[in-house]
């Protein structure tokens, strides 16, 4: 019976292991590896992140999913893969052998090499990163009672990507809670989004890009753009502003609490695995497997894709993630069944919206442009339907996003 071991158990990880269910009863050995029990919504992680919504509405059990007559659960760290032996080595279990392996490790915070930025700033890339969050601007508010120091009130975002933009809307919904623990009104909270682009939000168009930006400047959020950090210190934010010259002093933005989102890469894993890989991301052949290697399978936030005529490969999302998972099941279920491989991947697109607090938002679905409290509705209604293609009926109706009228 042939062995398939799936590394990660983030979308595309445990999707792929769902279908495998589905499509390969009894023919296959599977074993997931991951580090945590659950899986979690990484969509979701800036609600968790600024208080909105609790880490058990973003996460379910992972074996909730899981057929034990068919796939075992294994909850290790992964060392490395092995690819000329097709082992997977761990850090405190035995090394597992496969015949397929489904790299599938997720995402780290990338700091880029600025100094400071791993030191005194938060990340969020999990959900304990993100209670880490959620707890220390609790903690920094409460402070402020007793030290009434002005930078207890600040929220430095240090990135204006999509996650950066989410996470200012989420902390500005959060506002009035913030302000009853400091004992002060909600407009003395103040949130700073600093960013080196010149033009914010690429992955839309100006018009929709624009109404983004003007929906973040409603809430009273400052930001700051084409400012090139250089430096973060424990409640200090330093960079070079657009027609600095090299020697010019750095300006500075003061905050006791610094939220780190200017940019992830793919697991250190694939590094150590000695794999090609720019930025953690391998380019993956036309079945998704990586070059040289066609028993591996490089998906989600590890694997790079290209799009027809394209300069740059597609973004990383759940949306590409999930897409992934279904074309690698349906590749692995056609070699062990020993018919005619799927053809080429294609990612087809059914857009992208991003959420500004909990009933604005504002994206492209269908071929249309969609703002306001519809786009909202809609966003709520995309992590939905991820959530039932990976935990079905039962964790929809449990962690499902039906919030919709407020």
């Amino acid at each position: 019976m042939k062995k398939v071991i799936v590394l990660g158990a983030g979308y595309a990880g445990l999707k792929t292991v769902v279908e495998l269910q589905k499509k390969l009863r009894g023919q296959v050995e599977i074993t997931l590896v991951d580090e945590n029990p659950y899986h979690y919504e990484a969509t979701d992680l800036h609600e968790v992140a600024s208080g909105n919504l609790p880490a058990s509405k973003i996460t379910f059990p992972i074996t909730d999913v899981l057929n034990p007559e068919m796939t075992t659960l294994v909850l290790d760290h992964v060392e490395k893969v092995d690819q000329d032996k097709k082992i997977v080595e761990l850090r405190d279990h035995k090394p597992l052998s496969y015949d397929y392996c489904v790299f599938a490790l997720g995402f780290v915070s990338e700091t880029f090499g600025i100094k400071g930025a791993e030191e005194n700033s938060l990340p969020m890339t999990n959900v304990k990163e993100s209670e880490a969050i959620h707890n220390h601007i609790i903690t920094q508010m409460k402070d402020y009672q007793e030290t009434k120091n002005p930078n207890d009130l600040k929220l430095i975002i240090c990135g204006a990507g999509f996650t950066g933009i989410e996470l200012a809307g989420a902390l500005a919904d959060a506002r009035p809670r913030y302000a009853k623990l400091a004992g002060v009104t909600p407009d003395q909270i103040k949130i700073h989004i600093i960013d080196a682009s010149k033009r914010l939000l690429p992955m839309f168009n100006e018009k929709l890009a624009d109404y983004g930006i003007n929906l973040l400047k409603k809430l009273e959020i400052e930001i700051t753009t084409e400012a090139r950090i250089q430096e973060i210190q424990p409640d200090t934010v330093l960079y070079q502003g657009a027609g600095d010259s090299e020697g010019d002093p750095l300006h500075k933005v003061e905050a006791n609490t610094i939220i780190w989102t200017t940019g992830v890469s793919g697991s250190p894993v694939v590094a150590e695995s000695g794999l090609q890989a720019r930025r953690g991301r391998v380019m993956d052949t036309e079945h998704l497997t990586a070059p040289d290697h066609d028993d591996m399978y490089m998906v989600g936030d590890v694997a790079a894709v290209m799009p027809p005529n394209g300069k740059r490969p597609y973004p990383t999302t759940a949306q590409i993630a999930l897409s992934m998972a279904n074309y690698v099941a349906k590749d692995i279920a056609a070699r062990v069944k020993g018919i005619a491989r799927p053809a080429a991947y294609v990612y087809k697109s059914l857009g992208t919206v991003a959420s500004v607090g909990n009933t604005r938002a504002f994206g492209e679905a269908s071929g249309h442009s969609f703002k306001g409290y519809p786009a909202s509705v809609l966003k709520k209604m995309i992590m939905n339907k991820s959530l039932m293609e990976l935990g079905g009926f039962k964790e929809l109706f449990a962690k499902g996003r039906f919030d919709l009228y407020h």
